[in-house]
């Protein structure tokens, strides 16, 4: 199944779980992308009839359950709606790293450019008078702080094409041009990496994508190299990226019976009339900001300088997403922060 219908079946699901009435074909073409089109033009108009009732016989197939059905004695067209008690799927009990591939396959929906066009749907459906069901977990928007790379990067992996960048190491304050065969985009503590085949050095390489500097630029036509199907990612990470040590030392303060992985994960606890004192042992400052911001008010840096400034900014950048919310009505998540 090509991208575009797989985009297109999926924004349908979640027009179709996002109310409570039926849709009738003309309101769903009008709603979710990829159904564009003419009505007052006959060929055009039977294109999309092609397309609609083969998506509708795709879905059922897949076992979606797509029902058909007027919302009053008046109506004269069928419409179309998901039953959602025979959608719901039951509790499924994941372990503590599927939980954690779940949670960041949802907050990269917003980088795989389904969320966008699902909620610009959804704002078509309110503006035409239909009742939008707030509790339709589909309707949000996850979102996540990625590096401005991951996206051409994941493109360029995703269609085969070779890409070129500016890359800087830290012993180095100039940066030097790479040329690289993306394999594939993947996250190791907290960072993201690119593997491919470095095409000046002749080897498997992996990049920082924070360390990547200016624009990524694909270059050549789709499909000019094959990646290798034996070669775990993640692993080829470790090995460069080498164990982890945790030189720096963290002093923070948190209430009384509160913040119990923190407690877990500190090598001196020192209580005091404000609460304990927790010291924690940390490798980089940026992923234990991203660890303490989860604690929200329950947690205050003491020292280091760099840690707290890093935690303030953290808490800065929710506070802008919390009122780009409210200014543009759109609910995202923000990947378990507060």
């Amino acid at each position: 199944m090509s991208r575009t219908r797989t985009e297109r079946l999926v924004n349908l699901v979640i027009c179709l779980l996002s109310t409570r009435r039926f849709l009738t074909a003309a309101q769903i073409a009008a709603t979710v992308p990829g159904y564009e089109h003419d009505p007052d033009d006959i060929r055009d108009h039977e294109a999309f009839q092609r397309k609609f009732e083969r998506d509708k016989a795709e879905l059922r197939e897949l076992g979606v359950p797509l029902e058909t059905g007027t919302a009053s004695v008046f109506d004269t067209e069928p419409g179309y709606r998901i039953a959602h008690r025979e959608y719901a799927l039951p509790d499924i009990p994941l372990e503590p790293d599927e939980a954690a591939a779940v949670g960041i396959a949802a907050r990269l929906w917003r980088h795989a450019g389904l969320a966008a066009a699902a909620s610009s749907g959804l704002a078509k459906l309110r503006a035409a008078g239909i009742d939008v069901d707030p509790q339709a977990t589909l309707g949000m928007e996850p979102m996540v702080t990625v590096d401005p790379a991951f996206a051409p990067l994941t493109s360029a992996a995703r269609e085969r094409r070779t890409v070129t960048f500016e890359y800087r190491v830290p012993d180095d304050d100039a940066s030097t041009s790479r040329r690289l065969q993306p394999w594939g985009v993947v996250c190791w503590r907290g960072r993201w990496y690119v593997v491919g085949h470095d095409l000046d050095r002749a080897a498997t390489r992996c990049f920082r994508l924070s360390r990547i500097i200016g624009p990524v630029r694909a270059t050549g036509r789709p499909g000019a190299f094959v990646a290798p199907t034996d070669v775990d990612l993640i692993s080829h990470v470790a090995r460069w990226s080498g164990p982890v040590e945790q030189t720096g030392r963290a002093t923070v303060l948190v209430p009384s019976g509160r913040a119990a992985g923190l407690r877990r994960w500190a090598h001196e606890t020192r209580p005091g009339a404000d609460g304990d004192q927790l010291v924690l042992p940390y490798a980089d400052v940026e992923s234990l900001a991203s660890q303490l911001v989860r604690y929200g008010p329950d947690v205050r840096v003491l020292d280091p300088p760099e840690v707290r400034e890093a935690v303030i900014q953290r808490l800065k950048e929710i506070t802008a997403r919390h009122d780009e919310v409210i200014a543009t009505g759109t609910w995202r998540t923000d990947g378990g922060t507060r």
